[in-house]
């Protein structure tokens, strides 16, 4: 079951990778800005980025953090989780420094965004992919095989410490 989530990333670190991500077709997440767009919606400044990222929100099932090396010193990443934990929303982070940018480069792995944002961690789980398999795949695959699965547990988990589901 694909379901409507938020992916939260650094734009300008992170763009390519997020986008081999959506190509992959298993998750159904918000349209991403083209370049030009973005700098449209920065210009127009702080309170048109934030109204965008609520607007962006609403109705996704899911928030998922996708970590490279400066995304949780992002002050969007963090207020996209601050706002999402606010609505009770289910959310997880998944580091993608091991995916290669658009020049062919891997970065290094970044902090956890759920604490850098929140203080804590609130339990959030952040899922390295060079640590998940026994067996020599790379990130893209195995973020491919599992990103649906951990987008359902992050809504079961959800579910289960309040009773309900945030729509």
């Amino acid at each position: 079951m694909r379901r409507p989530i938020f992916l939260s990333f650094c734009y300008k670190d992170d763009v390519f990778r997020v986008q081999q991500i959506i190509k992959m077709g298993v998750v159904e997440g918000q349209q991403l800005l083209s370049p030009n767009d973005f700098e449209t919606v920065k210009r127009r400044g702080d309170a048109a980025i934030k109204n965008w990222i609520d607007d962006q929100l609403k109705n996704k099932q899911c928030l998922v953090v996708l970590i490279g090396s400066n995304t949780a010193n992002r002050p969007y990443v963090q207020y996209e989780i601050k706002k999402a934990h606010e609505k009770n929303m289910p959310m997880f982070g998944i580091y993608i420094h091991d995916m290669k940018d658009i020049n062919g480069n891997k970065s290094i792995k970044g902090e956890n965004p759920f604490i850098k944002a929140l203080g804590f961690d609130y339990g959030y789980k952040c899922i390295d992919p060079i640590n998940y398999s026994l067996y020599p795949l790379s990130t893209y695959n195995i973020i491919e095989s599992n990103i649906s699965s951990w987008i359902e547990d992050a809504i079961s988990r959800n579910r289960n410490s309040n009773g309900s589901i945030f729509f």
